[in-house]
């Protein structure tokens, strides 16, 4: 299991399905699940620019986790964790089959610049600015809880265009599945 962490814009979505289709691993992404349930309340939230209750998110990704190891499926996860107790949940239950945390960084500014780009309703400056906050505070906790297991913690410079930053992710995922 790889998890694909970063700001809103870093390119995780666009990079775990290049890594998917590079490895042929199952790429679950929380804005995806999110958007794929198709619950007027869960899209409401979504435009306000808000993030989405941890219990539903929590619930919907660890199904498809879940699902995924059971089916015997190596999985790149993108947008969870977003907090410790779901990096607990994930140290204590799935760290034997986690290898790489990836943590794509981009400058603020190029980030905010790329989301006021994809238009999307929920991408007004206040949100953005509310989500980048939200997230900073997470990304330190959430990596100290799965490097005490043992899990790889690397970051990847996401400036460049989609492919560039594909080659450095794919070139550290092969570093870390063959040692």
């Amino acid at each position: 299991m790889i998890i694909l962490m970063g700001l809103a814009g870093s390119g995780k979505s666009t990079q775990g399905q290049l890594l998917a289709a590079a490895t042929g691993k199952v790429w679950l992404s929380a804005g995806q699940v999110l958007r794929d349930t198709g619950d007027t309340e869960v899209r409401a939230i979504q435009e306000s620019g808000k993030l989405v209750p941890n219990e539903l998110v929590e619930r919907l990704m660890i199904d498809g986790m879940l699902r995924a190891v059971r089916e015997g499926k190596d999985v790149i996860i993108d947008g969870f964790p977003r907090d410790a107790e779901q990096a607990e949940w994930l140290a204590e239950n799935l760290a034997t089959v986690m290898k790489l945390v990836l943590i794509i960084e981009v400058p603020k500014s190029e980030l905010t610049r790329r989301l006021e780009l994809r238009g999307r309703s929920d991408d007004t400056r206040e949100a953005i600015e509310e989500r980048f906050r939200i997230v900073e505070q997470n990304i330190c906790s959430i990596c100290k809880i799965l490097s005490a297991k043992g899990i790889k913690i690397k970051k990847v410079d996401g400036m460049g265009t989609p492919e560039e930053v594909s080659m450095r992710i794919q070139q550290v995922v092969t570093e870390v599945e063959n040692v």
